[in-house]
Formats: structure tokens, sequence, C-alpha cells
């Protein structure tokens, strides 16, 4: 009798240990995004406007701008970055360049045309998470393209034992009207990715780098392009974190004077939306080396936290799960053009 009761109590034992499995681990990641609405401008040409989103709250793990482009081509994407008060740029020495940043930089830039309904809105991606509680900007620049329709790409990589959380991209000087960011992704300083050149691909994790890349359709030898590597702080476990990233790709826009959404979200399995990026370009970015669009006219107006359909989400928004980029081309056609699209998701396995 003893012996069956314990052979009833060793098997009940069994079953009550695969009906309450251990506990899984809670992710404490937070996003809110912060917007201030429209600037206006820039109101005359070869130009350009600086706005910004604050967190009142959390840090910088990324952030977005979106144009309003009228009826004109000249409004375009020339900077959506880090700052560290709302102003100041990190355009000097490369490396790490600011830590604990709560701004982010929308710049509209114009080229030849400008519209009385240009604008640019900047979004703030504010990050809070009981395990990342400092993060770090690591800023690269390279005085690229020089000459029209080539690539000027750079790589910013974040320091080792830490994980990127987002990236932004940087051109000047705005006095060149055609020259803009055409591409601010996500990617990975290693051979398999060419060392910054081909994208991140749709559920890679744990990327480590952000590349940048400036575009233009003429010749200027000041040109500058900067990437923006948002990273973990030092000294911080990571060991448990993951960094989903989901990519989207569409064929266009092709026709000249038109514009393009493309979306991609983070299911919820994937942890929090704390970041995103987008491009123009010549398709295949995360299998093949970036290449430029059809047109040196091409653009980038907008990347930035969406709802499903696209649109931009409102200041204070505490549930954003997708990304849009707002492609746009010049004033000719642009055949072989491709919208590329990148949304990060992360966990903090806290």
């Amino acid at each position: 009798m003893r012996t069956r009761a314990a052979g009833t109590a060793l098997v009940l034992g069994a079953a009550l240990a695969v009906a309450f499995p251990a506990a899984a681990h809670a992710n404490t990641v937070g996003v809110t995004v912060k917007s201030p609405g429209a600037t206006s401008g820039p109101a005359s040409a070869n130009s350009e406007i600086s706005t910004h989103a604050d967190c009142s709250s959390g840090l910088i793990s990324g952030g977005g701008i979106n144009q309003a482009t009228g009826t004109g081509n000249g409004n375009h994407v020339m900077g959506t970055s880090p700052s560290s008060d709302g102003s100041t740029e990190y355009t000097g020495s490369t490396g790490v360049v600011g830590t604990d940043v709560t701004h982010w930089l929308g710049i509209g830039g114009s080229g030849g045309q400008v519209d009385s309904s240009f604008s640019t809105t900047p979004f703030a991606v504010c990050f809070t998470s009981n395990l990342i509680n400092h993060t770090q900007v690591v800023m690269n620049k390279t005085n690229a393209p020089t000459n029209g329709s080539t690539v000027g790409l750079v790589t910013a990589t974040c320091p080792a034992n830490t994980v990127l959380l987002g990236g932004g991209a940087r051109a000047t000087p705005a006095s060149v009207g055609n020259f803009k960011p055409i591409a601010s992704f996500p990617t990975f300083n290693n051979s398999a990715h060419d060392y910054g050149r081909k994208a991140a691909a749709d559920g890679e994790t744990n990327p480590n780098s952000w590349t940048a890349v400036g575009w233009a359709n003429g010749t200027n030898s000041t040109n500058e392009t900067y990437a923006y590597a948002i990273c973990s702080g030092n000294n911080i476990n990571i060991s448990g974190v993951t960094v989903k990233v989901h990519f989207s790709e569409a064929s266009g826009p092709t026709t000249g004077s038109t514009g393009q959404k493309v979306t991609v979200n983070c299911p919820s399995g994937d942890g929090k939306l704390i970041s995103g990026g987008a491009a123009i370009s010549g398709g295949s970015v995360t299998t093949t080396d970036f290449t430029g669009p059809g047109s040196g006219g091409d653009h980038l107006n907008g990347s930035f936290p969406s709802d499903s359909s696209g649109n931009p989400v409102s200041d204070g928004t505490t549930t954003a799960a997708y990304w849009t980029a707002f492609t746009h081309t010049g004033g000719t056609s642009s055949p072989n053009t491709y919208s590329d699209v990148w949304a990060l998701c992360a966990n903090d396995g806290v």
C-alpha cells in the first residue's frame, strides 16, 4: 500500500509540474510617442527648417518625421536625428557623442520648388525599461556623395555588449537643394551584411548598427552624410534582450511627382515598437549592397510611427505598433524604384 501511494504521489507531482510551468519573463519595455505637431516651411528654395519633439519622461530609442508636400516636389527630409537639447546637432567628432538623450529633430529641406503647404512634423519615441535605464548615441559621417546619383553610405555601430534600439540620418548642407538622405535603416557590422551596406532583413534579431544613405542630383564637394545609432548604455546585462526586425519592401513610386507609403508592424509576441527606418532604393536592400533609386530627384518625405493604414499616431500614444515610410519621386519618372520600411520590436526579458 505504501508503494502504491508513493507511486500515485509521484504521478500527481509530475502532473502538477506540467500543469504549472515556471513563470515566463515579462517585458517591461514601455513607449510613449511625443510630437508637437507640424511646423510650416521651408518657405524659400534650397533651405531647411528644424523642428523637435521631446520626451518629458523616458529616453529616446528612436524618432521619426513626416512632411506635407503640397503640390510641389521640393520638400524632402534633411534630417531625422537625436539632439542634446532640441536644437544642437551631433555633427562634430565621430564616436559616442551623447548619453541619455531625450530630444529628436525633424529637419525639412527644400529644393528648387517651394509650396505654401510644406511642413515638417517630428516624432520622439520615448522609451522606458526596468533593465535598459541608460542609452548612448554613436555618430559616424562621410564626405559623400560628391557626385550625382551615387550613394553616400555611412554606418554607425554600437559599442560591444550593448544593443541597438534605433537610429537616424542627416545630410548637410541644405543649400544644395537636390541633396538629402534617402535611407535610414538597421543593419549589422559583419561580413554577411557587407558591414552595413546590406540592411537587416525581416525576422533578424539584435542588429548592432545603423546606416544612413545620402543622395544627390548634382555634384558638390562639401556634401556630408551622418548616421546615428541609439544604443543601450554601458555595463547593462543585455543577455536576455531581444530586438527583432520586421521589414517590408514594395515596388514604386515610379511615376514622376508621385508618393507612396509602405507600412510594417510589430506583432504582439515580438515586443514593443521602439523605432523604425525607411528608404527609397533600387530594391533588394536586405540581400544586396544598397543601390539608389531610379532618379536623382527621388527622396523621403516620412519615416514615422503609425496606425495600420499608415497614418501618423497622435501625441501621447502608448500603443503604437506600426512604422510607415513615405517616399516620393522628383519631377521625372523613376524606373526600378522601391520603397522600404523597418520596425524594431523590443523585449527586455525582465
